[in-house]
C-alpha cells in the first residue's frame, strides 16, 4: 500500500520505476568476469529475469516489448525510461514512476532466494490441473428407463 512505499522509500530512497532499474542493472552484470561457461549461462539466466518486470509491463501495455527494451538498454541516462500508460519515453523520476528501493531489493532478494531452494530440490510436488471433459463422467443406467 502506499504507506507502506512511502516509509520503504524514505527510508533507503528511490530508484526509476516501470522495472527499468532492474533492467539496467542487466548492463552492469555484461562485464562480469566468469570462469567458465556455466558461469556465463548464470548470468544471463538473472539478466534474462532481470529484463522480465520491463518486458512484462510493456507487453501488458501492448507496446513492442523487445523494440522498447533494445532502445532502453541502448541509452546512458538511467532514469530514462517507459511510460506504458502513455505510450511514450520519459525521464520516470521526473515523471514519478518510481519504486522504493526497499522494495526493489526485497523482491529480489526473494527471487534468488526461492530459485536457490529450487536448484537444490531434488523433487517437487505439483497440482495438475483437469481439463473438464464434454462427456459426461458417468451415463445413467438404462435399467430405470420405461420402454
Amino acid at each position: 500500500d502506499a504507506l507502506n512505499a512511502t516509509r520503504a522509500a524514505v527510508e533507503e530512497g528511490i530508484v526509476p520505476g516501470g522495472g527499468v532499474a532492474l533492467l539496467y542493472a542487466t548492463k552492469v552484470l555484461e562485464n562480469l568476469q566468469t570462469r567458465n561457461a556455466d558461469q556465463r549461462r548464470g548470468v544471463q539466466i538473472v539478466q534474462n529475469a532481470l529484463k522480465a518486470p520491463t518486458y512484462t509491463i510493456v507487453s501488458n501495455a501492448g507496446g513492442d516489448a523487445p523494440v522498447i527494451i533494445g532502445k532502453l538498454l541502448e541509452q546512458n541516462d538511467y532514469s530514462f525510461g517507459y511510460d506504458a500508460a502513455k505510450g511514450e519515453y520519459v525521464d520516470m523520476v521526473k515523471a514519478g514512476i518510481i519504486d522504493p528501493v526497499k522494495v526493489v531489493r526485497t523482491a529480489l532478494v526473494d527471487a534468488a532466494s526461492v530459485s536457490s531452494l529450487l536448484t537444490t530440490t531434488e523433487a517437487a510436488i505439483v497440482e495438475h490441473p483437469e481439463q473438464e471433459s464434454r462427456v459426461p463422467k458417468r451415463v445413467p443406467d438404462m435399467d430405470q428407463m420405461d420402454l
